[in-house]
């Protein structure tokens, strides 16, 4: 066998090794275990919420099972390939056996990036919320093209969305749109996206064809859990209740459903427009709220320890840009990760973009704690 081949597939086979330690397939297999007992159980559908919750992890986990154990024995079964070319000199099945291992250099480098997710609230949910920023209508449109690119991500991966609130611009695009990726350490994945994105183009909306330069925030939350105890009284609270406006299916507009919420001791305001009802409108702004409560909460106690430690922890605010004109070119501005193709990025392929976040972050953080 080839030298360079020999030293790759021990560098895989170590990788992997590692992944294997940090995940514990011991104790992946008793997880799955149990879940499927719970999954099992006759009245677990009486509470809906939890089942689906249940149902999800399990079906996150068995995935996560299968993965590792593939990986390892494709790993195996390629250097038996390798072999096999090289024991009767055929090409094709050398050719054969080079494609199978570039594709599991590409997937262990992936399932690796998740091992460095150890936050104390990577595994959860993530709430997200897409804003305008400077740059008029083609800053609400970029906004509307953030939020495509993000749920079409979601949408490849098969991971469920619930579209909370959606304040549509007056001329086109998004003033601002809220929603929930439903899938476990999504919140550890997409909290790299937090920040600051701006676009380069030729604008649409301008007659005389002039380049034109936009921005859009994305903030990004953990979705609380019953053990967060967020818990807000009725009397920190300001309910209205308005007529949903935009787009909008069958009643969504024709009934004071949507629901404003002000946290009257932070000034924190959240709506829901996108339910049906007022009653589910409701919960999802109150599942919005307790979500930023949280974040102000971890904020602030991250804040009390920058101060004893003497040092601040911000990262920077504006981290991508997306070029359209002159040239192609999306660029990370933490990581320098560059890609040549914005239409495929907008188009949801983000995966070598999140990776190269969370290596950078897992690197920004490593020093800290030395």
């Amino acid at each position: 066998m080839n030298a360079d081949v020999a030293a790759d597939l021990k560098a895989l086979a170590t990788m992997l090794t590692g992944i294997e330690a940090v995940v514990d397939i011991g104790r992946l297999r008793e997880e799955v275990a149990a879940l499927e007992d719970e999954a099992g159980r006759p009245d677990l559908w009486d509470d809906g919420e939890h089942a689906q919750q249940v149902n999800s992890r399990l079906a996150y986990r068995q995935g996560d099972l299968r993965r590792i154990t593939g990986l390892r024995q494709r790993l195996d079964d390629v250097e038996v390939l390798y072999e096999l070319a090289e024991a009767e000199d055929d090409r094709s099945t050398r050719a054969e056996a080079d494609t199978e291992l570039t594709e599991l250099r590409e997937e262990i480098s992936a399932l690796e990036v998740r091992t460095l997710l150890s936050g104390e609230y990577d595994e959860r949910d993530a709430l997200m919320t897409i804003r305008s920023e400077a740059g008029g209508i083609d800053a609400a449109d970029f906004a509307e093209m953030l939020m495509r690119m993000y749920l079409r991500w979601a949408e490849r991966h098969g991971y469920p969305t619930e579209v909370y609130d959606t304040s549509f611009a007056e001329e086109a695009g998004l003033k601002s749109a809220t929603f929930a990726v439903r899938t476990p350490y999504a919140y550890g994945t997409l909290s790299v996206e937090q920040g600051t994105h701006r676009l380069v183009r030729i604008s649409p909306f301008d007659n005389q064809g002039r380049r034109q330069t936009s921005f859009a925030g994305v903030e990004v939350l953990p979705v609380t859990e019953t053990t967060d105890h967020i818990d807000i009284p009725d009397n920190d609270l300001r309910i209205d209740v308005f007529r949903s406006s935009g787009p909008g299916g069958q009643s969504v507009n024709t009934t004071d459903s949507a629901v404003r919420m002000t946290h009257l001791p932070t000034g924190i305001v959240v709506s829901c427009q996108n339910e049906k009802s007022q009653i589910q409108n409701r919960a999802a702004a109150l599942r919005v709220l307790q979500s930023r409560l949280l974040d102000r909460k971890r904020q602030e106690e991250q804040a009390e320890l920058d101060a004893l430690k003497g040092e601040g922890s911000s990262w920077g605010n504006q981290m991508r840009s997306y070029v359209l004109h002159p040239y192609q070119m999306v660029k990370d501005l933490r990581t320098d990760y560059e890609v040549g193709n914005p239409s495929a990025v907008l188009d949801g392929e983000i995966d070598g973009l999140l990776e190269a976040g969370i290596r950078w972050r897992k690197q920004q953080v490593a020093p800290a704690a030395r």
